[in-house]
C-alpha cells in the first residue's frame, strides 16, 4: 500500500511559467502547476494566470467535464486529474461529442465563465469515456457579469468549438453553425490581422509551443 506522504511525479511540461506534472499521491493522480519554478520576469505574469485559473475552477465546481481545484496557496495549484486524450490525439468524430461540448459550454457561460483559449485543441479532452473535458482557464473571463464583452467572448469560445468540429465532423454542422464559422467576431479579425504573427513568434522563440501540441519544450 502506498503510504500517502509519497508522491509519483511526472514531469508533464517546464517552461518560463513555471512546472507542469502529474502527481499520485496516496493513490490519487492530480496536476500540479508549480509557479515557484517560473522565471523571475514571468513569475508575477504566472501567479496571475494561476489565480485566475483557480477563480474559474471554484467558480465551476461540480461541473462533469471541469477539473476540480484542489489547492491554491498562491505558488502552487493542484487540481483533479481527468483521463482522457487532447483533442488532436483523441479525434472526435462522434457527433455526440459535440452535442456534449456544446452543453458543457452553455454551463460554463451561465455561470459566467468564458473560458477565451478554447482554439487550442489541447485545452478539449476526449475522456475515457468519449465525453468531452475542458482544461487550461489561464486566461478565462472570471468577472461573472454578462454583458456585452461577455456575450461576445461566450460566442467565440461557441465558434471556436465549431472550428474543430468542421475540422473531425464537418458533414454535421448545421446551416446555423456554419453561419457563425463564417462570422468571426471584431476582435477575432482584428487578431488574426495585427497580433497573431507577433504571439506565435513569442510562443515558440520564447516558450517553445508549437500549434496544437499543447506541449512546449522541456527547460532545463
Amino acid at each position: 500500500m502506498q503510504d500517502a506522504s509519497t508522491e509519483n511525479v511526472t514531469l508533464l511540461k517546464a517552461d518560463e511559467l513555471g512546472r507542469i506534472e502529474r502527481v499520485e499521491r496516496g493513490g490519487v493522480v492530480l496536476i500540479r502547476r508549480d509557479i515557484g519554478a517560473a522565471r523571475w520576469w514571468a513569475r508575477a505574469f504566472a501567479r496571475r494566470a494561476a489565480a485566475r485559473e483557480a477563480r474559474a475552477l471554484r467558480r465551476l465546481d461540480g461541473i462533469d467535464g471541469v477539473p476540480r481545484l484542489l489547492a491554491w496557496n498562491g505558488r502552487v495549484l493542484e487540481r483533479s486529474y481527468m483521463a482522457g486524450l487532447p483533442m488532436q490525439q483523441g479525434q472526435p468524430r462522434d457527433v455526440a461529442y459535440y452535442r456534449q461540448a456544446l452543453r458543457l459550454l452553455a454551463v460554463l457561460h451561465r455561470r459566467g465563465i468564458v473560458h477565451n483559449d478554447l482554439a487550442k485543441e489541447p485545452n478539449w479532452l476526449v475522456r475515457d469515456d468519449g465525453t468531452p473535458g475542458l482544461v487550461d482557464f489561464q486566461i478565462a473571463w472570471t468577472r461573472g457579469r454578462r454583458g456585452g464583452l461577455f456575450r461576445l467572448l461566450a460566442r467565440e469560445d461557441l465558434r471556436h468549438l465549431l472550428k474543430h468540429k468542421r475540422t473531425y465532423a464537418a458533414d454535421a454542422l448545421s446551416r446555423r453553425q456554419r453561419a457563425i464559422l463564417a462570422r468571426p467576431a471584431p476582435h477575432s479579425r482584428l487578431w488574426r490581422a495585427t497580433g497573431k504573427r507577433l504571439y506565435k513568434l513569442i510562443a515558440r522563440k520564447v516558450f517553445g509551443y508549437w500549434d496544437n501540441e499543447g506541449q512546449g519544450r522541456i527547460r532545463r
